[in-house]
Order: C-alpha cells, then sequence, then structure tokens
C-alpha cells in the first residue's frame, strides 16, 4: 500500500483536487490566517473526504500569517488493481474502467479516468506531457516533464532513418500493438518512395556553417540536392554547391511524390508570377524521410523549424529550374483550419492573402519577408527567370562557413554571394489525437542536377491546440 507521502505527491502530480481548504473556517482558506494557529485540511476533491483511505490532515499558519502545507492527508491516486484498497476513493474497490471511453482503463494505467480532471479522455499513458499545464498529462508520475533530448550520440552520415526522427527531437517509439504515442516506423528513400537516396544526401550534425546551430536537442537533419555538408565537414564531405563534380548533384532521380502532384493538377505548385516549374520526367537529386508516427492522444497538432538554402539564389530566383522543399502530412484530421488539400505544408501565404509560395527560393520573390539570409540586390537576372529585386535580406550570419557565402564577382548586383538562404521557419500541421499519421520531407531538383539546395529540419513539438497549417518566421518557443 502507498505512503500517506506517496498519496500527496500523486495529487499534486494528477492535479484533480480544489485549492486547499481550512474546515475550521475561521480564516480565509487561501489568503492571510492567524499565526500559530493550526487548522484542518483536505485537498481531494469534494465528494472523496473519508472514502476509502481518504482523509483530512492538519495545517499550521507561519509567523508571517501563511498556510503551510497540509500535512498527514491521505487523497485519491490512481487505483492500484489489485491490492484490495479503493486508492481514487470513489467506493469502489480495485474497479478496471474506461469511464471518459478514452480506451485506457485505471487498471491499464489511466491516471485520470475516475477522478474529477478538466479534460480526463486526453489523459492517459497516450498522451504527451504538455510543458506548463502543471499536469501529468502521460500518468508517469511526473508534471511537465523535460523535453526529451535523444540526439546526442547519432553520427553524422548514418543512413538509419530511425536516428533521423531521433535529430529532429522526435525522441519516443511505439509498435503497432501498443497504445503510447511515438515513431512506428521511419525510412530513407528518393522522393517517390521508392529506392535509396545517395549517401551524401542526407546527414545529422550540430552546426551548418558556423552561423546555424539546432532548434532542439543538439542535432538537427540535413537533406540536399548535393551534399549535406557546410564547408569543412565530413560524412559526408562538403561539396561545392555549384560546381559540383561532373555537375551531377547527388547523381539520383525518381519520380515525384505522386499524390502531391496529383493534388496540384498533375504539375508542381508555381510561384505567384514566376514561371511553371520545368518538371521533366523526374525528380533529380531527390532524398526523403518518411515517419510513420501515432499521434498523442491529446494532441491537436505539431510544429518543426526548417530552413531552406540554395545557390539558385540570386541569379535563378523565379525561374523554371528551382529546387522543391515539401513537408506532406497525411492526417484524418478533418477540422478548422484545414490542412491543405495536397498535403504540403512547407508553403506561405501572405496575411489576408489567399496566394501560397511554396518554400524555396522563391521565397525571395516578391519580398515575402521569409527569405532573410543574403544580400539585397536584383535577382533573377539568368535565362528564363523573372527579373526582380529583394529589400528583406536581413543579414548573412547563416550562411558563414556554408560555401553559400563565397562570393561571384556580382552575379545580379555587386556583392552577390553564392547563394541565399530563409533562415529559420516554423512549419505547422494539425492532426487527430491518437491517430496515425504519416509525415514525408522531401527535397529535390526539377529539371537538372546543378545549382544544389539544402534544408535543415529540427525541433519537432506536439500542442493541445490547433494551428494555422503552414510556414512562417519561426517564433521562439
Amino acid at each position: 500500500m502507498l505512503s500517506r507521502s506517496t498519496f500527496v505527491l500523486v495529487l499534486i502530480l494528477v492535479g484533480c483536487g480544489p485549492t486547499v481548504r481550512d474546515k475550521d473556517g475561521d480564516d480565509d482558506p487561501n489568503g492571510p490566517c492567524t499565526p500559530g494557529k493550526v487548522g484542518d485540511c483536505y485537498s481531494g476533491q469534494d465528494g472523496t473526504e473519508d472514502v476509502g483511505p481518504c482523509h483530512g490532515g492538519t495545517r499550521t499558519c507561519d509567523p508571517g500569517g501563511t498556510w503551510s502545507q497540509c500535512m498527514n492527508e491521505v487523497v485519491p491516486t490512481q487505483e492500484m488493481c489489485g491490492d484490495g484498497v479503493d486508492n481514487n476513493c470513489n467506493a469502489k474497490v480495485d474497479e478496471d474502467e474506461d469511464a471518459d471511453h478514452d480506451g485506457v482503463t485505471t487498471c491499464g494505467g489511466d491516471c485520470c479516468d475516475s477522478t474529477e480532471c478538466s479534460d480526463p479522455g486526453a489523459v492517459n499513458p497516450g498522451a504527451f506531457d504538455s510543458q506548463g499545464n502543471n499536469f501529468d498529462d502521460d500518468c508517469n508520475g511526473i508534471i511537465d516533464d523535460a523535453v526529451s533530448v535523444c540526439d546526442q550520440n547519432l553520427a553524422s552520415g548514418t543512413l538509419n532513418a530511425n536516428d533521423y526522427a531521433k535529430a529532429i527531437d522526435l525522441c519516443q517509439t511505439a509498435t503497432m500493438a501498443d497504445t503510447k504515442w511515438g515513431v512506428i516506423s521511419a525510412t530513407l528513400t528518393l522522393a517517390d518512395g521508392t529506392g535509396v537516396p545517395a549517401g551524401i544526401a542526407q546527414s545529422i550534425r550540430d552546426h551548418f556553417g558556423t552561423g546555424v546551430m539546432p532548434k532542439g536537442g543538439s542535432k538537427m537533419a540535413l537533406f540536399s540536392t548535393g551534399a549535406a555538408a557546410g564547408k569543412g565537414d565530413t560524412n559526408p564531405a562538403y561539396q561545392d554547391f555549384q560546381a559540383t563534380p561532373q555537375i551531377n548533384g547527388n547523381n539520383k532521380q525518381s519520380g515525384f511524390p505522386a499524390d502531391f502532384v496529383a493534388a496540384n493538377g498533375n504539375a508542381l505548385p508555381n510561384t505567384p508570377g514566376c514561371p511553371a516549374p520545368m518538371m521533366g520526367n523526374s525528380a533529380m537529386d531527390p532524398v526523403m524521410l518518411t515517419l510513420t508516427v501515432r499521434v498523442p492522444t491529446n494532441a491537436k497538432s505539431f510544429k518543426l523549424a526548417t530552413n531552406f538554402f540554395s545557390s539558385e539564389f540570386p541569379e535563378y530566383t523565379c525561374s523554371p529550374y528551382n529546387d522543391f522543399f515539401v513537408v506532406l502530412l497525411d492526417s484524418a484530421y478533418t477540422g478548422s483550419p484545414a490542412n491543405p488539400t495536397d498535403k504540403n505544408l512547407a508553403f506561405y501565404s501572405p496575411p489576408s492573402s489567399t496566394m501560397k509560395y511554396p518554400v524555396g527560393v522563391n521565397l525571395a520573390s516578391g519580398n515575402t519577408g521569409l527569405f532573410t539570409q543574403c544580400v539585397n540586390g536584383s535577382t533573377g537576372c539568368a535565362l528564363m527567370s523573372v527579373a526582380g529585386s529583394i529589400t528583406t535580406c536581413a543579414n548573412t550570419t547563416q550562411l558563414a562557413g556554408t560555401g553559400l557565402d563565397t562570393p561571384t564577382n556580382g552575379q545580379c548586383s555587386a556583392g552577390a554571394l553564392q547563394g541565399g538562404g530563409t533562415g529559420w521557419l516554423e512549419t505547422s500541421g494539425n492532426v487527430k489525437p491518437g491517430e496515425i499519421m504519416k509525415l514525408r520531407i522531401a527535397i529535390w531538383d526539377t529539371s537538372d542536377h546543378v545549382l544544389d539546395s539544402i534544408a535543415l529540419v529540427d525541433g519537432f513539438r506536439w500542442s493541445v491546440d490547433t494551428a494555422q497549417p503552414g510556414t512562417v518566421i519561426f517564433r521562439q518557443q
């Protein structure tokens, strides 16, 4: 049988009771009190005192006129089936119930089934612990668990897809047979879900260049149409973003994600005002991470940090040749705000506008404000590109040491560098609590193997609230 101190601890963790009250009624139960006074108290929910093992305790008013904690009380906790005790003080002993109909019984570990919680159906071992709500959502006995870190010892050149889930801070795993949330499977493929990507197309690193660090944990995932590396990196080694060997990127090709293309009228979506992408028959230099994940029972959305860099900036901005980066979500969610019909969350829509800009180098077209790591000036000076200019470049801090900071003798405009980037963005999507979702993160070149791009992904987080699907400037978590 649990000790009284353990019962007190679990009440605090579960958070199902009202504020401690003074049974004598002589002083404000939650305010100033008479120093030295000893009063009766009970912090369990109404109707449970003197039921089963639950009973009140006492507290003392300290010299400053503040009540102490309620001592020596026993309050309701999770039912411990098989011990012959009415642990949750509901006048039933060892009941194995699913009163909140969340699929988890009291004996199965539901710590908020037969007790009065604000949202009992969202609290069980299949939930995630939402930070800051002072509640033990996942019934593991710890309030507001520290966010798991699982990416410290991952090899930079690993081809184990599960390592990439860890790199973006999806730390918990699950199986099809259990009820907890987590990554059920992970694969690394080409853009159409077949084949094996080039060994240099992906990596896990604690930096990109000298100016970009992870947004969660100690590592992040990198995916590239060339080599997933900056200057000085190894395993895989740095490869110039423009002067690649035989100008062949990473020398792979495949079909496009079929459902994404079909949802866009058998074409790739077009940036407003720019030429249609030159699809050809294949996605060039592709790599895709696919994650099958059971969603927590209390999660309604997720977000992750993304950062896109390309050597197509500035000369091939707003051209038919641009590399594509997508975050495709398969979910049973049907609510509002709705997820995009083509499943791609890697897009930006300006406020009060129906226009959509796919995340990529064309965010530099039209001054969207989401392409900030670059040099201001003319864009689109190359063949078949639409001439324009950009004034939203903030600095080149995140280009430092990447190779994209190499001067190019004034291509398009004075001071131009080999490439540019968005800086950290935040990509969000909505999910159905408890479902099994699929997340596909991919990058490819639409028409050739030249002028490589790289996407950084990190900082995956669940939320108990719905989100506005899409991509915006990163907001500090």
